[in-house]
């Protein structure tokens, strides 16, 4: 402590270029002002352009990228909609075949199991299921043949029970080059016996 109650400050109490009076410090502060001076100089913009720019375009560069995201989420949330609508269009199809496989050919029936196996509004049996005589092909079909008659790669031929299903979904928004409203459509064959 000096005379006047100020206490003076010694090398080890703080050290050298950490106190604002320090010649080292002053220096630091003189060459930063001038970095900043010429840079306004530079760009030709006022002081209070310079500080805000960097700021602002990161603003900007956000908004941009988060629309963007948004719009990807939303096209991705409306495309998981829709597919989870075909699988269950595809289930009914399936629901309307299992009853032809446990309960025979029963137009009716089959039309009832398919349109009451999914919560789907807009679910139908569309068109009708059918039933026809024939032989597997290696096609991926059925080959018309008469029933009980013998088929070319042995076997033979039997009934089977085609059951169709569709149902409309209609998208959040209206997409380039996709219609607002798609129809939705699955197909199950079966042989009864």
């Amino acid at each position: 402590m000096s005379e006047t109650g100020i206490m003076m400050r010694t090398r080890r109490q703080i050290p050298l270029g950490w106190h604002p009076h320090d010649r080292s410090a002053i220096g630091l502060q003189h060459h930063t002002v001038c970095r900043v001076a010429q840079r306004i100089i530079k760009n030709g913009r006022g002081f209070s352009q310079s500080v805000f720019d960097e700021k602002g375009t990161a603003a900007i560069e956000f908004g941009m990228v988060a629309a963007f995201l948004c719009l990807l989420l939303v096209g991705l949330v409306d495309f998981g909609m829709g597919y989870w609508e075909q699988i269950q269009v595809g289930n009914a199809a399936r629901a309307g075949a299992e009853y032809a496989v446990f309960d025979g050919w029963n137009q009716s029936g089959i039309t009832a199991a398919a349109t009451s196996a999914t919560s789907l509004s807009s679910i139908a049996a569309t068109p009708a299921p059918t039933k026809t005589y024939g032989c597997p092909s290696a096609s991926g079909g059925i080959t018309a043949a008469a029933f009980g008659s013998s088929c070319t790669g042995g076997g033979t031929a039997g009934t089977y029970v085609t059951v169709n299903t569709q149902a409309f979904y209609s998208t959040l928004f209206t997409y380039p080059g996709i219609a607002k409203t798609l129809t939705l459509t699955a197909s199950t064959t079966v042989r009864i016996d």
